[in-house]
């Protein structure tokens, strides 16, 4: 998993409410156990309008979602974050999120920050112009017009996707302490040992 530190760039401007995992993804696209080619899949029923959000070139790439109250609800489909991961989102900024869907995208490297609707609305006229600045340090959202958003997040999260853990990683990080641990123990009880 990739360490996330900022997150800087265009942001789709989508603001949809309640955006289940079946919107993000469709269940025919399922049947893969592939993280990558799902981001052809995002979004796909709201794609068959011409002029979606998703595929403007304008915001093609963008690293950041905006989006609208409890979003990632419906299904625990993990694919609906592999989908947002495949089309370059990074961080996805809402009043609220589903909590399958932010512990989801949390244990694949996406940020999920979350913001009261007034700066959401304030932050979906940026998009539509400029870039968005997601700062996990500081736990803030900036914008070139001087707008600040503080948002808390949980601190092993933040540990975790400042430090690019995901949960091997997180064991690794053990990998001392599990091989005193392991010396320790008798022969017998270690019989695949050498």
């Amino acid at each position: 998993m990739d360490a996330v530190s900022t997150v800087e760039g265009r942001a789709y401007p989508f603001g949809m409410k309640n955006v289940d995992t079946d919107m993000i993804i469709a269940a025919k696209w399922l049947k893969t156990i592939s993280r990558s080619g799902l981001g052809a899949g995002a979004f796909e029923g709201l794609r068959q309008d011409p002029d979606n959000v998703f595929d403007n070139p304008e915001y093609r790439g963008a690293p950041i979602l905006i989006a609208g109250d409890n979003f990632g609800c419906g299904s625990s489909r993990e694919h609906a974050a592999w989908a947002l991961i495949d089309m370059g989102v990074k961080a996805v900024i809402a009043p609220s999120f589903s909590d399958i869907f932010s512990g989801n995208a949390f244990k694949n490297g996406i940020l999920t920050v979350a913001l009261p609707q007034e700066a959401i609305d304030r932050l979906l006229e940026v998009a539509k112009t400029d870039p968005v600045h997601v700062d996990l340090e500081t736990q803030t959202v900036t914008t070139p017009f001087q707008d600040r958003f503080e948002f808390a997040i949980d601190p092993f999260r933040k540990h975790c996707l400042s430090e690019g853990l995901d949960e091997i990683g997180l064991t690794l990080e053990q990998d001392a302490t599990i091989g005193r641990f392991e010396a320790k123990e008798p022969s017998w009880l270690r019989p695949f040992a050498a």
